[in-house]
């Protein structure tokens, strides 16, 4: 079975914690950058959720090698700001995944 992991800050960390999630808190985006690459070599993870903040500091070539990977699927979450596309990258990860594009709303 994969695990489930989350990515975020130390302030939401505990709340994770308490829904029975593993969880990696960082500090800031340098750390996230840092991380990413071997989470991305993990066999034993399925899904990696991250903290939307920390997903908008990775840069491009390392977001490419997260778009083009199977496992795990690198997915951001919620951080209080509205900044970022996510319903373009949740929709580039869903034609990846079915062969197919799903407008998502």
């Amino acid at each position: 079975m994969y695990r489930f992991m989350v990515v975020t800050d130390h302030d939401s960390a505990p709340g994770f914690r308490m829904a029975g999630v593993e969880v990696i808190a960082i500090s800031d985006p340098e750390e996230a950058r840092t991380l990413l690459p071997s989470l991305l070599l993990k066999d034993d993870t399925g899904i990696v959720a991250i903290n939307e903040d920390f997903m908008k500091s990775i840069d491009e070539k390392l977001m490419d090698r997260i778009e083009k990977s199977y496992r795990p699927l690198i997915i951001p979450i919620p951080a209080g700001t509205r900044s970022m596309d996510k319903s373009g990258y949740v929709e580039r990860l869903l034609r990846k995944a079915i062969g197919y594009n799903i407008v998502v709303g």
